[in-house]
């Protein structure tokens, strides 16, 4: 069982990258942590919607530059791609620390440094995701991302915590000098890969349409258009706990940043726990997805329903078991059930989706923290959830034949084949 959890760390590539990631990792949660701490209650008055707006900003750019982000992560080095990004993120980490300590960070330079953030990340990220492919082989993909998720999770249990001691005793403005530091790790194991033991494909042909080409292929799929639809609602509207867990820790529960780190890092605890039961399973399954959107829903509304904030940490723990578990099924899905040639493209579409969404989600969800209550808001993410229910549901209905139906007093379920997914490897 652990031998088969873990078996992309066998690979020497992918082992290096997964430790250079890790450290990188915890500096981007301890910055995470100490940014949206700074702007809640250094340069706001506990403003939750201006958390949302530099969140909006830090993931907005997907979406406008999706032209050119799948494009480059198709027709390029992936691996030179991200030897340029990750240099530029640390080096905007380094500026947003240098402003902080000397006393004269102001909201809009946060706000402008997480928008120059989001415009590199939006190169980084499908590039970063599809590299996996090359470090592990399409055999171990699933795995290898759902071990990715773990690293990224593990970093977030470790992160939030040490920030929220580490901002008290020193201030954000060191806690982002050492995410900058951080990115060193990353940088080291990307040059040191073995180059000749990558599991290069075919690149894409440069040619005219290229980019429409990815959303013509996503069209014709069906199971792919519902996956992008499910991760559009839960991660546009669900997905927001910089502002849910901040929120309720300032709001409901007044308690300083040292709690809010761990609970933060409680978050954590689940999403951990979901990452590897996901690397365990052998492949991933869209009726995965499905639970996994229903049990979020469930455990926002517990969470939303808590007294105190170790109760809350407690239902969050559930929360990001069911999120982390559809993230990570509801990437490696679409990775395997796409062409290799097209996985760049189709990539940049998921992430314009999960990431780009948070313009539109982010916000109202900090607008209805400060109108109504951080549990309010906590009951959008919830609805979101149930809403990606209905939605994979609606497609095993319309084209996996599903039926319920009551048999000898027994209440029985059906699913037909596969049938006409439009294309290529149908969702299972």
């Amino acid at each position: 069982m652990i031998r088969s959890t873990f078996r992309s760390l066998a690979g020497y590539n992918y082992r290096l990258w997964a430790g250079g990631a890790l450290v990188s990792n915890v500096g981007t949660w301890m910055q995470r942590t100490a940014q949206t701490w700074l702007v809640l209650t250094t340069l706001t008055d506990n403003n939750a919607t201006a958390v949302g707006l530099v969140m909006a900003l830090q993931f907005g750019p997907h979406f406008p530059l999706l032209p050119f982000t799948g494009y480059v992560a198709d027709h390029y080095d992936r691996r030179k791609i991200l030897l340029c990004t990750q240099a530029a993120m640390g080096a905007l980490a380094l500026g947003l620390g240098l402003l902080t300590l000397a006393g004269v960070v102001q909201l809009w330079h946060v706000c402008l440094f997480a928008l120059l953030l989001g415009c590199v990340s939006a190169f980084d990220s499908p590039a970063r995701q599809t590299f996996v492919s090359e470090l592990v082989g399409e055999a171990d993909l699933s795995n290898a991302v759902a071990l990715n998720s773990t690293s990224f999770n593990a970093a977030r249990m470790i992160g939030p915590a040490a920030a929220g001691v580490l901002i008290g005793m020193i201030g954000s403005g060191w806690v982002f000098v050492m995410n900058a530091a951080s990115y060193a790790a990353v940088l080291a194991s990307l040059m040191c890969l073995r180059i000749g033991a990558l599991h290069r494909k075919p690149r894409a042909v440069r040619a005219p349409g290229s980019f429409v080409e990815g959303f013509r292929y996503v069209w014709r799929r069906p199971d792919l258009r519902a996956v992008l639809l499910m991760l559009f609602l839960v991660s546009t509207f669900g997905l927001n706990f910089q502002i849910f867990i901040p929120a309720m820790a300032v709001s409901a529960f007044h308690v300083g940043a040292s709690e809010y780190g761990l609970l933060m890092s409680a978050m954590a605890v689940g999403s951990v726990t979901g990452a590897l039961t996901s690397a365990s399973r052998a492949g991933p399954r869209l009726r995965v997805l499905l639970v996994a959107a229903g049990v979020f829903g469930v455990g926002c509304t517990i969470a939303a329903l808590m007294p105190g904030p170790w109760t809350f940490a407690c239902a969050l723990v559930l929360t990001g078991i069911a999120a982390q578990t559809f993230s990570t099924t509801a990437n490696s899905t679409v990775q395997l059930a796409t062409d290799s040639v097209m996985r760049g493209r189709v990539m940049a579409i998921y992430l314009a989706i999960a990431l780009g969404g948070t313009p539109i989600g982010a916000p109202i969800v900090g607008w209805v923290a400060d109108a109504f209550g951080p549990r309010w808001s906590l009951a959008v993410g919830a609805a979101s959830g149930f809403a990606g229910l209905l939605v994979g549901l609606r497609y095993l209905v319309k084209y996996r034949g599903l039926r319920v139906r009551r048999e000898d007093g027994h209440w029985r379920v059906s699913l037909a084949g596969l049938g006409d997914a439009g294309g290529g490897t149908p969702l299972r």
